[in-house]
C-alpha cells in the first residue's frame, strides 16, 4: 500500500507539471483557435534561461526563475507582435505550420548556444527527500505541486475577475462580438502568448527537475502533456488541469505496475499510455471531457 501511495504522489506531481503545460496549449487555442506546436520549445528555452541566469550568471535560483518567466513573456509578446499578428485572418493551417517552424528555430537557437550535452539545473530541492511514514517523497515533487497549485489558482482568479481576464473570455467566446463592444482583440492575443510562454518557462523548470538534468530533448515533454489538453478539452482551462492530473497518474502507475501485470505490452508502454487514454475518451466524447461541441448550421 505504501508503494502505491508513493507512486500516486509522484503521479500527482507529474500531473501538476502536465497541467501547467496543457494550460499553455489551451490559452493559445482559446484565443486564436490554433494549436501551438512551438510550446515544447518555449518550455525548453525557458528552462535553459533559468540555467543561464543561475549557473552562468551566478544569480539566486528563485530570482533566475522569475527572470526566465519575465523573459519568456517578452518572447511570447515578440512572437505574437512580429510574426503571428500578420497572420490574423489567414488560414489556420498556415498559422499551425508557422508554430512548427518556430519550434525548429527555437530548438536550433538553444542547441547552438548550449549544445546537446546534459546539464544540471542545480535547483535547491532536487535531491532532497521527506519521509512521511513509510513513504519517501522528494522535495521536488512537493514544490512542484505547491507551485503549480499556486500558479493555476492565480491564473483562474485572473481569468475570472480581472479586466483582461474577462476580455480573454469574451474574445474566446466570440471574437467578432468582442471587437464590436470595443475589446482590443489583438492585445488579448498578445497577452495570451505572453501568459502561455511564461507558464511554459515554469513547466520547463519542473520537467527538468524530474530527470534531474537539462537537455534539448526536454521540448518533447510537451508532446507527452498534449493528450492532457485534448483529454480535458482544448477550450477548457479547467479541463486541461484535470487532464494533466489524469495523464500524470496514468503514466506513473502504468510505469510502476504494467511490466508485472501485462509484460507483453513492453517495458515502455507508459510512454504511449496517455495517448491510449486520449483515444478512448475521444471515441466517446470527441471534444474532450469538458470541451465545447461546435454546432455548424447547414
Amino acid at each position: 500500500m505504501s508503494d502505491f501511495l508513493q507512486f500516486a504522489f509522484q503521479g500527482l506531481a507529474l500531473g501538476a507539471i502536465y497541467a501547467l503545460v496543457a494550460l499553455g496549449f489551451v490559452i493559445i487555442f482559446k484565443a486564436t483557435e490554433v494549436i501551438n506546436f512551438a510550446h515544447g520549445e518555449l518550455m525548453l528555452l525557458g528552462a535553459y534561461l533559468v540555467y543561464a541566469f543561475h549557473n552562468e550568471a551566478n544569480l539566486n535560483f528563485y530570482f533566475s526563475v522569475l527572470l526566465s518567466i519575465a523573459a519568456m513573456a517578452v518572447v511570447g509578446w515578440i512572437i505574437e507582435r512580429v510574426i503571428l499578428r500578420r497572420m490574423v485572418g489567414k488560414p489556420v493551417f498556415a498559422v499551425v505550420m508557422i508554430t512548427i517552424g518556430l519550434s525548429i528555430v527555437l530548438h536550433q537557437i538553444v542547441t547552438a548556444k548550449w549544445g546537446y550535452s546534459d546539464r544540471q539545473m542545480a535547483d535547491p530541492w532536487v535531491s532532497r527527500t521527506v519521509d512521511v511514514g513509510d513513504i519517501r517523497i522528494t522535495q521536488a515533487s512537493i514544490v512542484t505541486i505547491l507551485v503549480a497549485a499556486g500558479v493555476l489558482g492565480l491564473f483562474f482568479a485572473f481569468f475570472r475577475y480581472s479586466k483582461y481576464g474577462v476580455a480573454m473570455r469574451a474574445t474566446a467566446f466570440d471574437q467578432e462580438a468582442a471587437l464590436a463592444v470595443g475589446i482590443p482583440v489583438r492585445r488579448v492575443y498578445a497577452l495570451s502568448w505572453m501568459i502561455a510562454a511564461a507558464i511554459a518557462a515554469l513547466g520547463g523548470v519542473f520537467i527538468s527537475s524530474f530527470p534531474s538534468s537539462l537537455n534539448p530533448n526536454l521540448g518533447f515533454a510537451a508532446l507527452r502533456a498534449f493528450p492532457a489538453a485534448i483529454l480535458g478539452g482544448l477550450d477548457s482551462p479547467g479541463g486541461a488541469v484535470l487532464g494533466g492530473f489524469i495523464i500524470g497518474e496514468v503514466e506513473v502507475l502504468m510505469q510502476a505496475y504494467q511490466p508485472d501485470i501485462a509484460p507483453w505490452l513492453g517495458n515502455n508502454f507508459h510512454v504511449v499510455a496517455a495517448y491510449v487514454v486520449m483515444i478512448l475518451v475521444l471515441m466517446v466524447r470527441p471534444y474532450g471531457l469538458f470541451g465545447t461541441p461546435q454546432v455548424e448550421r447547414v
